[in-house]
């Protein structure tokens, strides 16, 4: 799945209520988080991988916690700032 279409899937799973629907959201951030740190579908990017997983974390997602913190330890100060400005940015306006 491209990042068109798991950004398509975030929009539509946040569209319903409860804690099932957060747990997808957080299932579907997760996924972009991996996609930005692996490189698949897009380049490589820690900062936006730390970015995704700390709003899949913030949503519910366990693993999420785990995988930031890997790449954490592979980013400078500044860097993990950045990540953070820009999940606050996107929580923020979605």
């Amino acid at each position: 799945m491209g990042l068109r279409e798991d950004l398509c899937v975030i929009e539509a799973r946040n569209g319903g209520d409860g804690a099932l629907q957060g747990m997808l959201a957080g299932e579907a951030l997760l996924s972009l988080g991996l996609m930005y740190s692996t490189g698949r579908s897009v380049e490589p990017n820690l900062v936006e991988a730390h970015k995704w997983f700390n709003i899949a974390a913030l949503r519910g997602c366990a693993d999420a916690i785990g995988l930031r913190g890997e790449i954490a330890r592979e980013m400078s100060r500044a860097d993990i700032a950045d990540a953070q400005r820009r999940a606050r940015d996107w929580l923020a306006t979605h």
